[in-house]
């Protein structure tokens, strides 16, 4: 059974940084398209990056771009998103997922998902 477990959430001042992790076992990100989602409180899923191991393309929501960065480590099969410059609006709970298709900001089109961390950016 694939898993994805995403680790790094906390809590932190406005201004911070957090790197989440996402660890996969029995499915390899070196062939698919990974991504991290968030959802804040009474809000829809929205995508936040998404990296595409057949040509290293990455792409950013306009919300954190230069200040989110998303790579993989393949030799520990784990994705990460590295997030720098943290707003409050940036609070939500992160979650990971991947798929063998490209990537897409729509989530219907992730086959597998983490269960989630929760990122609070509150001073």
């Amino acid at each position: 059974q694939v898993q994805l477990v995403e680790s790094g959430g906390g809590l932190v001042q406005p201004g911070g940084s957090l790197r989440l992790s996402c660890a996969a076992s029995r499915f390899t990100l070196d062939y698919s398209a990974t991504a991290w989602f968030r959802q804040a409180p009474g809000k829809e899923r929205e995508g936040v990056s998404c990296i595409s191991s057949s040509d290293g393309n990455k792409y950013y929501a306009d919300s954190v771009k230069g200040r989110f960065t998303i790579s993989i480590d393949n030799a520990r099969n784990t994705a990460y998103l590295q997030m720098n410059s943290l707003k409050q609006e940036d609070t939500a709970v992160y979650y990971c997922a991947t798929t063998v298709r490209g990537c897409t900001w729509n989530s219907a089109g992730y086959d597998y998902w983490g269960q989630g961390t929760q990122v609070t950016v509150s001073s």
